[in-house]
This record gives structure tokens, sequence and C-alpha cells, in this order.
């Protein structure tokens, strides 16, 4: 055991975000320990861009949304922090940029590139202006079992997300 006798622990945060018909965008972080066990969840209400930010945003309206908007909210608001968040969508990468979390892109190992680390049944890359990132894999990757399927936690985010949506719609 490592100093103090606890034993290490590595938080992983599984970060989704949508877009809802008629709704806007939607966003979901859940925080699991190694295990896959949830610690904690926490989502964002719907972001609706009217029609002028939608023109004036163009193509990066959707990554500005995803990163800064929800991702880094999510990320700030959420209490047990995670080492390592995770995505299904590589446009949120760019969260990177706005949150002091390494972010990683998961992939399924046929479609990942060269520089792509192996988690559980995964690849991870991670952001190529923050190559550090990568390090918290050499340090707890180890504590995930190479049977893993990190992209479960993803339908989980998103059920949650749907189950939320559908309470807000039945209380207005």
């Amino acid at each position: 055991m490592p100093a103090g006798g606890t034993k290490k622990q590595l938080h992983l945060g599984f970060l989704s975000a949508v877009e809802v018909k008629d709704r806007g965008y939607v966003g979901g972080l859940l925080v699991t320990n190694h295990f896959g066990r949830p610690l904690e969840f926490q989502c964002t209400a719907p972001v609706r861009p009217n029609h002028t930010q939608e023109v004036l945003f163009g193509p990066t309206l959707v990554p500005y949304l995803y990163n800064e908007l929800i991702g880094k909210t999510l990320i700030e608001k959420i209490g047990v922090k995670p080492d390592l968040v995770l995505t299904d969508d590589e446009r949120v990468l760019g969260l990177r940029d706005h949150v002091d979390r390494p972010i990683g892109f998961l992939q399924e190992e046929a479609n990942a590139g060269p520089d792509s680390l192996p988690l559980g049944l995964q690849k991870i890359s991670f952001h190529e202006r923050h190559p550090t990132d990568r390090d918290v894999l050499y340090e707890l990757g180890n504590l995930v079992s190479h049977e893993t399927d990190l992209f479960e936690p993803f339908e989980r985010v998103k059920q949650a997300l749907q189950e939320a949506l559908q309470q807000v719609k039945q209380r207005a």
C-alpha cells in the first residue's frame, strides 16, 4: 500500500453531450470508481441557442456548447473530481483548454490512431496540445481491468439524461 495506508483509486468521468430535438443541447457527467460504480452524476439543463447565435457561431457552435458551456460547467459543478474525463465525442477534446483535468476520447481499438493508449477494451486518445494528460494512464490505468467496456457507462449517462428530461417535461 502507498504511504498513509490508502489504496490507489481512479475516479473516471464519463462526459456525454447530445442534441435533443426541440429542446437544445444537454450534457451529463457520471463519475465512477475504477470498478464502474457510480460516485456522482450531474447534468445540465437544456441549452438552446437562438438563430442569431447559430448564424454567428456557425460551425463552432456545437464545440462551444459542448466544451465551454456544458462540459466546463459540469466539471466545475461535480463534487467528486475525476482523475480522467472520458468522452465519446471527439469534439469534446477541446474542453481540455478550459479545465484542469485530462480529457480522453474513447475509441474502439479498430478506429484508434497510432498515438492512442489502451484502457479496458478500448483505446484513448488525448488532445495534441496536452501530451502529459496521458500520464494518468501510466500512473493509474492498471486499476481498470483489461475486460472493462468503457462505452457502457455512456449508455447510463444517456439513459439518465433521458430520465431527467422526462421529469422536467412532466413538471412543465
